[in-house]
């Protein structure tokens, strides 16, 4: 594998740190050339002087006088703000990881496309609010795109593209996180404290939260839509608690593809990274030896009517993904900010939902509107 120069966006999340944490155990393989961050400027300019990239921007503006005087006497540049995070997103390189969390990612990976040789999506809602921009993009400018979500990513290794007439259905797995044993009432009432504590996997605060009311398995059925092209009916929702199995795919003849791993991000992030080799993981590794028992269950739709949501987004159409996806940004903040309980969340959704503008976004100005606008509504 030759050297690959490469961008981080969000580069102190989780999905980020995993990036690095791998880059770090790989380090011919790798040249870095920027490092973006929400706010974390501690962990940035840790990662900065680690790695010494070219530039490194921090969104948080009141923070760039920080970064400047932590990096003086370096050769890296910095810059703060929407516009720098702009600017590392235009480096030419030959892989941007976009981990920017939430609709604020869109922006970045629509700039990513038009300058890396292939830009590795690891947050979901860009493909969610727009889905169909981001690959007539990517289309435009030859521009690879690769999922690095666990579930994501195990389809596109096992689905056969040369065989997608064959295809009777994907199959994304769940773990049914914190609350998959729990009743209606109890999920319900739960604090942010038992929400966040997610039973396989270590992630960040928004992606926990959706995790534990399976709404980002709805966000990631949205993305499979427009990532595999395919229709909602062919899209479907397994419960699997041991994590193990990543996802799969079913075909006409009876079999059925999966790809298996370990509960860790960097098997899909190094599978993005090196593609379309492989390489080294700094990460855990199945045990055989110790792997006992496989279960599945079929999800309540009751309980996480998020799934069913999601099929009713899918086949109302693009100006109700955005809602959907920006309704809930909101209404995950909010319970994180102790102002609705976890019961409130889906109710805020749907009620997201009912405010859908009646309209058919067409440029990325239509979708940042649609966003706004039940944004507006909903705070």
């Amino acid at each position: 594998m030759t050297q690959k120069t490469i961008t981080i966006l969000g580069s102190t999340g989780s999905v980020g740190t995993n990036t690095i944490d791998l880059i770090s155990g790989n380090p011919d393989k790798f040249k870095v050339r920027a490092l973006t961050a929400g706010k974390n400027i501690s962990l940035l300019m840790e990662q900065a002087r680690k790695l010494n990239p070219e530039f490194v921007a921090i969104a948080d503006n009141t923070q760039f006088d920080e970064l400047k005087s932590a990096l003086a006497g370096t050769s890296i540049q910095c810059g703060a703000g929407e516009s720098a995070i702009i600017e590392a997103a235009s480096m030419n390189v030959d892989v941007t990881m976009a981990s920017i969390v939430g609709f604020a990612g869109l922006k970045p990976v629509l700039t990513a496309i038009r300058h890396a040789k292939t830009v590795a999506i690891a947050n979901k809602e860009p493909l969610v609010a727009a889905g169909s921009l981001v690959l007539s993009l990517a289309d435009e400018f030859g521009t690879k795109i690769l999922p690095v979500d666990s579930e994501h990513s195990a389809i596109f290794q096992v689905l056969e593209t040369h065989n997608r007439d064959a295809v009777k259905k994907i199959i994304l797995t769940a773990s049914g996180g914190p609350f998959r044993a729990s009743s209606i009432e109890q999920m319900n009432a739960a604090t942010v404290e038992q929400a966040l504590a997610h039973p396989n996997w270590t992630m960040g605060a928004k992606i926990s939260i959706d995790s534990a009311s399976m709404m980002n398995k709805a966000l990631e059925m949205i993305e499979a839509h427009y990532l595999f092209a395919m229709p909602a009916d062919k899209i479907d929702v397994v419960i699997h608690p041991q994590s193990v199995i990543h996802s799969m795919v079913e075909y006409i003849d009876g079999s059925v593809l999966a790809q298996l791993g370990a509960p860790d991000m960097r098997t899909p992030i190094a599978y993005a990274l090196a593609y379309p080799e492989r390489m080294q993981t700094t990460g855990n590794t199945l045990d055989w030896n110790t792997l006992s028992n496989l279960t599945f269950e079929k999800p309540d739709l009751t309980k996480f009517r998020a799934i069913q949501l999601a099929y009713d987004c899918l086949k109302a159409g693009a100006a109700h993904q955005i809602a959907f996806n920006a309704a809930n940004e909101i209404a995950v903040a909010k319970f994180l900010n102790h102002q609705i309980r976890f019961g409130q969340i889906l109710t805020l959704v749907e009620r997201g939902l009912a405010l859908t503008p009646d309209t058919t976004p067409k440029t990325l100005g239509d979708i940042l509107a649609i966003d706004e606008e039940v944004r507006r509504k909903l705070n």
